[in-house]
């Protein structure tokens, strides 16, 4: 089993800044998605913005979410600028 969110900081340029429960922290890029069904509604900032974490993944006030593996195998590890 990979590991699950325990905290998501949704970024201007449509990424998720995921922390997971094993301490690694990652990226998510949500832009391939946002021409896609019920995603199209996060192409309002505002609204990508509403993410939130809850069960080990994480889910927008409309209720779109990712599956947790889904978030962690196709997110690149977080590269911190010192």
């Amino acid at each position: 089993m990979n590991p699950r969110v325990k905290d998501v900081r949704p970024n201007d340029d449509y990424t998720l800044n995921l922390l997971f429960d094993n301490g690694e922290e990652r990226v998510f890029n949500v832009s391939p998605y946002l021409d896609k069904g019920i995603f199209k509604e996060l192409r309002d900032i505002n609204m990508f913005k509403s993410v939130k974490p809850v069960l080990g993944s994480i889910q927008w006030k409309h209720g779109q979410d990712f599956c947790p593996d889904t978030l962690y195998l196709a997110s690149k590890r977080a590269t911190h600028k010192d």
